[in-house]
C-alpha cells in the first residue's frame, strides 16, 4: 500500500514538471526565435516479488511478479528543428533564417564565448558592430578582403565580429573615367554646326582622385553634302572653372598630344549691325555723313592675345571731308572679345571680314551620305574610337586616358536641331564611367548573408558575410535564456569557422523575424491531459490513505 502512495507522489512530481514546461512554452508564445520543449515520461524500476520460472515436463512456466514504483521525467526535448512563422518588420537588420537540409544558427559572442541563436533581431551599435538588439552580443561572420585577381572577396576563416561602420567602409574609393560615348543626331542645318565656333558639347569626367572635370568639344561642318565634319577639343575645365588645357598649352604642350591632329583653323567675324560692307569696304553713317574704313589704318595682322585688345582702333574717314575722321575700336567694329581667343592672328579680308586664324587640332568625322550612319572618325582604322590622352596632363591632375566612341552618332534631318550627347562610360553606360569619392548611405544583407554597402557615387561594395553554425544534433544544444544556446557533449562541436547559409540551400530573409514555434492548440491540449494526469495521481494518494485508515480501524 505504501508503494501506491510513492507512485502517486512520483506521478504528481512528473506531471508538475510537464506543467512547468507547458507554462514556459505558453509564456514565450511571442518570443522571437523561441523553441518549444516537450516532456516525455518513463516508468521507474520494478520490484520483483516472484521471479519467473521455466516450464517442466508436467507444468508450464510462470512469469515474474513485478510491481512498478511510479513514473519519472525521461527527458525534455527542444523542438529546435521546427521553424516558427515569419513576422515582417521592414527593418534592414531583422533577419530570418530559412533552412533546407540542416538547422542553421546565427553565431554571436558574449565577450567570452560563442553562442548560437535563431533570434535575428540585430542593430549597429555605437562602435559600428552588428549586434543582437536584446543582449548586445556581437554577431560573428567573415571579413571581406581585396585581392589583385578577384577584387573584393570573402575570406572564410575563423569568425570574428562584423564591424560594419569602420573607417575604411565609410567611403568608397573614386575611379577615373576611362570611356565616353557620343550619341545622337547631327543635323547639317543646325546653325551652330555650320557656324565658325561650332556646335559645343561637354563631357563631365573624373580623375583617379574623384575630382570632376569638363571637356568641351566643338563639332563643325566642313562639307555637309559629303557628310564631313570635324571634332575639336577646345577646353578642359576643372571644378574651379580653370581651363587646364590652356595652362598645358601655355607651358609648351602640344594639343595633338591630347586630342586630334595638328591643323590650322580660320574663324570669320562680320562687322556689327551698325556697319555695312559694300565691295569689300566697311561704312557707317553718322550725322548725315558717310564714313569709310581707311584700310591703311589696319595692320596686316594683329597677334592674339599679345597685341589685340579692345583698345585696338581703326580710322574711318568722311567720304566728302578727308579731315573728318572717326576712331572705332576692334570690339565695337567686329564684337570680338580677344580675351577668350586662343593664340593666333587677326587680319582684315578683302570681303570686309575680320579673319581669325589659329592653330588647333581636330579629328575628321565622316558619315555615310546614303543612310546618315556613322562612317569613321579620323580614319577607318580607328574603328570609331579615338583616345583622349589625358595622362599627358598628369602634372595638372591624376588622369587616365579616355577612349571616346563616336559610332552612335547619326547624320539625319531633325528639323534643324542637333541632339548630340556625350556621356561617361561605354555604349551600355556600364564600364569606364568613373566615380567621385563615395559616402556610405545604406547597408543591406542578401540571401547568402553577404553584407553590402551602398554609396552615393553609385558603388555597391561587399563589406562582410554573416556566417551560420550547423550541428549534427541541434536538439542537444543547451538553452541559456535570451534566445541563445550553447554546445553540449551531445550536440556536436562548433569548429570556429561556420558555414555559408546557402551552402545547403538555406537563405536569409531581411525585414523579417522568426517567431516562436509554440503551437497553442497543442499546448492547451497537453495542459488538459496534464491536469487530468495530476488529478488522477492525487486520487491514488487519497484512495491509498483511505485504505490505510481502514487498516488502522481494525484495532478498534
Amino acid at each position: 500500500m505504501m508503494r501506491s502512495l510513492y507512485s502517486g507522489v512520483a506521478g504528481l512530481k512528473t506531471h508538475q514538471t510537464k506543467m512547468d514546461v507547458i507554462g514556459n512554452n505558453i509564456a514565450n508564445v511571442n518570443t522571437i526565435g523561441f523553441k518549444s520543449s516537450a516532456v516525455t515520461f518513463s516508468d521507474i524500476m520494478y520490484q520483483t516479488t516472484s521471479g519467473a520460472s521455466g516450464a517442466t515436463e508436467t507444468t508450464g512456466g510462470k512469469n515474474a511478479k513485478q510491481i512498478g514504483l511510479g513514473v519519472t521525467t525521461a527527458s525534455t526535448k527542444i523542438s529546435i528543428t521546427s521553424a516558427g512563422a515569419a513576422q515582417s518588420t521592414g527593418q534592414a537588420f531583422d533577419i530570418k533564417l530559412t533552412d533546407s537540409n540542416s538547422t542553421n544558427f546565427f553565431i554571436v559572442n558574449n565577450g567570452s564565448e560563442n553562442l548560437f541563436t535563431r533570434a535575428g533581431s540585430f542593430y549597429l551599435d555605437g562602435n559600428g558592430n552588428l549586434a543582437m538588439t536584446s543582449t548586445g552580443y556581437m554577431v560573428m561572420g567573415w571579413q571581406a578582403e581585396e585581392t589583385e585577381d578577384a577584387g573584393i572577396t570573402i575570406r572564410q576563416d575563423t569568425v570574428s565580429p562584423l564591424r560594419i561602420m569602420q573607417a575604411k567602409n565609410l567611403t568608397s574609393a573614386p575611379e577615373a573615367t576611362t570611356e565616353a560615348t557620343f550619341s545622337g543626331v547631327i543635323d547639317k542645318n543646325e546653325k551652330n554646326v555650320t557656324s565658325e565656333e561650332g556646335y559645343y558639347r561637354n563631357l563631365s569626367f573624373f580623375d583617379s582622385l574623384g575630382y570632376a572635370y569638363t571637356a568641351r568639344f566643338s563639332i563643325k561642318a566642313t562639307d555637309t553634302e559629303q557628310g564631313q565634319y570635324t571634332v575639336e577639343l577646345s577646353n578642359i575645365y576643372n571644378d574651379q572653372n580653370q581651363d587646364i588645357l590652356a595652362t598645358y598649352k601655355a607651358n609648351g604642350g602640344a594639343l595633338s598630344e591630347i586630342f586630334g591632329n595638328d591643323t590650322t583653323a580660320t574663324r570669320k567675324y562680320n562687322p556689327t549691325k551698325n556697319f555695312s560692307v559694300e565691295s569689300g569696304n566697311i561704312y557707317f553713317t553718322s550725322g548725315g555723313n558717310t564714313y569709310r574704313l581707311d584700310a591703311s589704318s589696319v595692320p596686316a595682322s594683329i597677334a592674339v592675345p599679345e597685341t589685340a585688345g579692345s583698345q585696338t582702333s581703326f580710322t574711318f574717314v568722311n567720304s566728302t571731308d578727308p579731315t573728318d575722321t572717326r576712331q572705332v575700336d576692334l570690339a565695337t567694329l567686329f564684337s570680338i572679345d580677344t580675351t577668350n581667343l586662343e593664340p593666333g592672328t587677326l587680319a582684315l579680308s578683302a570681303a570686309g571680314q575680320m579673319e581669325y586664324t589659329y592653330d588647333t587640332t581636330n579629328y575628321n568625322l565622316k558619315f555615310n551620305t546614303a543612310d546618315g550612319t556613322f562612317s569613321f572618325i579620323n580614319s577607318a582604322a580607328d574603328n570609331g574610337k579615338v583616345s583622349l590622352n589625358l595622362s599627358n596632363l598628369n602634372d595638372l591632375g591624376n588622369f587616365e586616358n579616355v577612349t571616346v566612341d563616336f559610332t552612335k552618332l547619326l547624320n539625319y534631318d531633325n528639323g534643324g536641331s542637333s541632339t548630340v550627347n556625350v556621356e561617361k562610360g561605354d555604349i551600355n553606360g556600364v564600364k569606364g564611367i568613373g566615380k567621385k569619392l563615395g559616402t556610405l548611405t545604406s547597408v543591406s544583407v542578401d540571401g547568402a548573408g553577404k553584407i553590402f554597402g551602398s554609396y552615393d557615387n553609385g558603388n555597391t561594395v561587399l563589406l562582410g558575410q554573416i556566417a551560420v553554425a550547423q550541428f549534427s544534433n541541434a536538439s542537444g544544444l543547451e538553452s541559456l535564456g535570451n534566445s541563445c544556446f550553447k554546445t553540449t557533449l551531445n550536440s556536436g562541436d562548433f569548429d570556429g569557422i561556420g558555414v555559408a547559409v546557402n551552402a545547403d540551400g538555406g537563405s536569409m530573409s531581411t525585414g523579417q523575424l522568426e517567431m516562436s514555434n509554440v503551437d497553442l492548440s497543442q499546448e492547451f491540449t497537453d495542459m488538459i491531459t496534464t491536469q487530468r494526469g495530476f488529478q488522477a495521481n492525487s486520487r491514488i494518494i487519497t484512495v491509498s490513505d483511505t485504505m490505510l485508515e481502514e487498516l488502522t480501524n481494525l484495532k478498534r
